[in-house]
């Protein structure tokens, strides 16, 4: 156990036993985002091979030069504006910002962009700026969408949201909300009734029928006050949410009655959030469906939706392996990483691409020609 994780966990025991039980979804947030000491916020957090999970912009940088690609589309329908502006939140090392901006670098594009990301450790502000200093008089920083208004282009995430703390609940003689407490020198898990009527009020907006009894499952409300901010900052333009979740159908279905809530450290996984606190990631799966609703009565219009490897080829993938690998001396080796971007059992098949627009009109966009799922949602 490292002296960091033994100061949180002893923050976290000193505070249950002043105030209480804390929600899992207080638990959950302090271990990922507590100032120096959470998972993404302490110097030591690492991601990628020598981490504790991938992203895609880790398997291969034509992730980035895809959606560098879609930005250069969006800023097309949009009359290609003088300023343009691309906000990524959650941007981890910023290996997905210099993949893009790498892509758009001498692009007529790039001339008036400005790539701001949202970050909140400074050690990892630091090591982004290290990265992206062949693009520094473009690039900038801001600590939340709030501090960002009439944003003109692109809000961008890449696996944010399924980090978003998240109230876990069951079924147990009703609704019941898990905390956590202290019994003697552990953390454990209680249930009690929930702690906010938006839990239950979330659930019947999604249809969620009457939960069996043993049922558990995960509410993400967060994920309703970010996309509120993000369409607040948007004066026009898109918001690419790419993650890995499901319909609410799909969520809430009999045969995810455990839920989705996982643990990654070292690319292991495991499902026990009560160990290793600030130095395991905690995640749990998207509400694609909640995105959807929500965005709409926020004045988005929900443009699209796929698996991010049917929208990757229907973007065109097949063209800009040909621009971009066709001269490399590992031709293969670089083909079978671009496969884990595409392929069914890849994170090609689980990733999802949601896009929504605030602006006029209802724009197509080559992404979804193939096949647009949002009328599932």
């Amino acid at each position: 156990m490292s002296a960091s994780m033994s100061e949180l966990e002893g923050i976290i025991r000193d505070r249950i036993l002043r105030e209480g039980p804390m929600t899992f979804e207080a638990f959950m947030d302090t271990a990922l985002y507590h100032p120096g000491l959470g998972y993404y916020t302490s110097a030591g957090t690492e991601i990628g091979r020598m981490g504790d999970f991938y992203t895609s912009p880790h398997l291969h940088p034509m992730f980035g030069a895809m959606l560098g690609r879609q930005a250069e589309e969006m800023w097309r329908i949009m009359g290609k504006p003088q300023e343009f502006d691309i906000v990524e939140a959650g941007g981890g090392r910023g290996w997905l910002a210099k993949d893009i901006l790498d892509h758009l670098k001498g692009r007529n594009i790039y001339e008036g962009l400005s790539y701001t990301l949202i970050e909140l450790n400074p050690e990892i502000k630091e090591r982004q700026r290290e990265l992206l200093k062949d693009h520094a008089g473009k690039v900038a920083w801001a600590s939340g969408l709030t501090d960002l208004k009439c944003i003109t282009g692109v809000i961008l995430t890449n696996e944010l949201l399924d980090a978003l703390p998240v109230h876990l609940i069951e079924m147990n003689d009703g609704l019941k909300e898990i905390y956590v407490s202290v019994e003697g020198d552990r953390l454990v898990e209680i249930a009690n009734p929930p702690s906010t009527g938006k839990i239950s009020s979330c659930l019947e907006e999604f249809l969620v029928e009457k939960l069996p009894e043993g049922y558990r499952t995960e509410v993400n409300l967060g994920a309703k006050d970010w996309l509120r901010d993000a369409a607040g900052a948007l004066k026009e333009g898109f918001i690419i949410t790419v993650d890995y979740g499901f319909s609410a159908e799909d969520l809430y279905g009999p045969d995810r009655n455990r839920g989705t809530l996982l643990c990654y450290h070292k690319h292991q996984v495991n499902e026990n959030p009560l160990q290793r606190i600030g130095s395991q990631d905690i995640t749990a799966h998207v509400n694609f469906s909640a995105l959807k609703k929500w965005g709409a009565e926020f004045g988005l219009k929900n443009i699209g939706f796929s698996r991010q490897g049917v929208y990757l080829v229907s973007l065109g993938i097949d063209e800009m392996i040909v621009l971009l690998l066709e001269n490399s001396p590992d031709y293969e080796r670089e083909i079978s990483k671009v496969k884990g971007l595409i392929m069914p059992g890849t994170m090609g098949d689980t990733h999802k691409v949601l896009i929504q627009y605030k602006g006029d009109g209802h724009p197509a966009l080559r992404g979804f020609s193939m096949k647009n799922l949002i009328d599932t949602l």
